[in-house]
């Protein structure tokens, strides 16, 4: 048998092909990131799709970085991964530039990642996402600053208030509540962040089975199971209320107040995994009954810029990936209709090949992307790609045609034919591109 047989037609396992029309929503969705940030004043960046192991293992976790990242030893004997995030080779090139970057430095980029991970909805191997962060504002501002380009983002996608939720928690409220509040060490203290990480997923009655295992006793579970039930920073215990974390927060929430965002609030059992983050953490949360969970999340990290042997850099910043945001649009029906970003197809109806490539080639110069069909089949057969390739605008070129100078014109979606000189077919197909 020839071994061509035996190759499969799908992807690598959690990776995903992106033909033209997932591409055009892929496109799109990038086209609204980078819209809004740049907006903002962020400018782009790039890295590399490999580092240095121990540039995860340094501060993502030993989850991240020992069980989900892909390492390989390379030809050099150098022990490499296919980047999982962007947070540690922003921080490297932050480090390796800090004199010469301007502050507040704005900085962004829309890339692809891989992480060894069960596959499941809205969760994937191989994963693209917007990484945008703000360095060198060790004040709340640079937290406002983040949070509000992520609420401009979703409402720029079309949505609304009701369609979603901003969490927000502290770290270092986290700390105190696990270390002074409820008196834990450092081991056990680890493993309710990780158990409240995962709260949202579990039976209320596995949350509290786990959580006695952690704690020990059954006082320190009712205590925190208040505290999971806090509305506000208000609620918080008077021993808490006036930690920095609960401090920050106040000044955060009454920033929101005075910008009129009303769906952020305060939500005690958001941890966010990684162990990098240093204060304000949050995520976006979908209220869509069919797609309920949190779609991406960010924070501020200051310390991760001075694990490269530099002064360390006040740094908040957050990710919101391809697949959670397509879910989101989709679940709302916000996702607008997208078309071939071929303007014009000429189809050919007898042997007027050299007049239609002449016709293309006008076309072209005036600015439109043409497609021809070369291939010399039948009328019929040149119209069923047309429309298996999403093209809007039909030009039909005979021999009649030519000796008239004027086109058949058709719009694949309406139905609608005219006939056209050039001039004229590419103000239509420009008016067309356009909307």
């Amino acid at each position: 048998m020839d071994i061509m047989t035996k190759l499969s037609t799908q992807p690598y396992k959690g990776t995903r092909d992106y033909y033209p029309e997932d591409k055009r929503v892929q496109n799109y969705i990038f086209d609204v990131w980078r819209r809004i940030v740049e907006t903002y004043g962020y400018q782009e960046y790039s890295a590399p799709l490999l580092e240095s192991l121990e540039v995860y293992t340094a501060k993502s976790g030993e989850e991240l970085a020992g069980e989900q990242t892909y390492t390989f030893t390379d030809r050099g004997d150098r022990t490499v991964a296919i980047r999982p995030e962007m947070t540690p080779s922003i921080s490297r090139m932050v480090a390796a530039r800090r004199q010469d970057l301007g502050y507040p430095a704005r900085l962004y980029s829309i890339a692809n990642f891989m992480r060894y991970e069960r596959p499941q909805r809205g969760r994937e191997r191989e994963f693209w996402q917007l990484n945008a962060d703000i360095f060198g504002v060790d004040t709340m501002l640079a937290d406002a600053e983040i949070i509000e380009m992520a609420d401009a983002m979703m409402k720029a996608f079309g949505a609304d208030e009701s369609m979603y939720v901003i969490r927000i928690n502290h770290r270092a409220l986290i700390d105190q509540i696990m270390h002074e509040y409820l008196g834990l060490d450092n081991d056990r203290s680890h493993k309710l962040i990780k158990l409240l990480d995962r709260k949202a997923k579990m039976p209320a009655e596995d949350f509290v089975a786990a959580a006695r295992e952690v704690l020990g006793n059954d006082e320190l579970v009712v205590k925190l199971e208040t505290l999971t039930t806090l509305q506000s920073i208000a609620e918080l215990p008077e021993e808490l209320q006036a930690s920095r974390g609960a401090l920050e927060l106040k000044e955060l929430f009454d920033w929101f107040d005075k910008a009129d965002m009303t769906n952020v609030i305060f939500d005690i059992s958001l941890m966010r995994g990684f162990d990098y983050y240093t204060g304000m953490v949050f995520e976006m949360f979908d209220l869509h009954p069919d797609n309920n969970r949190s779609m991406f999340g960010g924070g501020r990290y200051d310390g991760l810029v001075g694990l490269f042997g530099v002064e360390p850099v006040a740094t908040v910043g957050f990710a919101p990936g391809l697949t959670t945001t397509e879910l989101f649009l989709r679940s709302h029906n916000l996702l607008p209709e997208l078309h071939s970003s071929t303007d014009i197809g000429i189809v050919i109806a007898d042997d007027s090949l050299a007049a239609a490539l002449d016709v293309a080639r006008q076309l072209r110069r005036e600015g439109l992307a043409v497609a021809v069909d070369i291939t010399g089949r039948k009328l019929d057969k040149q119209l069923k790609a047309a429309v298996k390739n999403g093209i809007r605008t039909l030009v039909f070129i005979g021999s009649q045609e030519v000796s008239e100078n004027r086109y058949t014109v058709k719009d694949m979606i309406t139905g609608d034919e005219q006939k056209l000189v050039v001039s004229d077919i590419v103000a239509l197909a420009k008016i067309r591109h356009n909307t």
